[in-house]
């Protein structure tokens, strides 16, 4: 187990959050196994930015996004050097802190017309 820590956010995790995160689970993944209910419109596919995290500390630690990942991150709100999409970013033996952003756009649904 690894040590995740998260980052207060006011609606998903007002206090913040020490989790035991299991290696070789993604980011997204350890956080709905812990009560926080990050979004993830596509079903942790790949195809939104709902799970958008920042990595604050860790980072180098992950492994290198692949470009389909980069090409969504480049729409997400709030984009930093350090952000991943949390279904993408696969937690390993090195203690993780993430910050979960204010607002996340939903590039699954948003923006398509009916």
């Amino acid at each position: 187990m690894t040590q995740l820590i998260v980052l207060p956010h006011v609606e998903l995790c007002p206090d913040g959050a020490l989790i035991e995160a299991e290696e070789g689970v993604s980011i997204c993944e350890n956080l709905l196994k812990n009560a926080i209910e990050l979004d993830h419109a596509c079903e942790m596919s790949c195809a939104c930015t709902t799970c958008h995290v920042i990595v604050r500390e860790g980072f180098n630690s992950l492994e290198t996004a692949e470009d389909i990942e980069e090409d969504l991150l480049d729409k997400a709100w709030g984009l930093e050097p350090n952000s991943r999409l949390g279904c993408q970013a696969i937690v390993g033996k090195t203690p993780l802190t993430v910050e979960i952003p204010k607002y996340s756009i939903n590039m699954a649904t948003e923006g398509h017309r009916k």
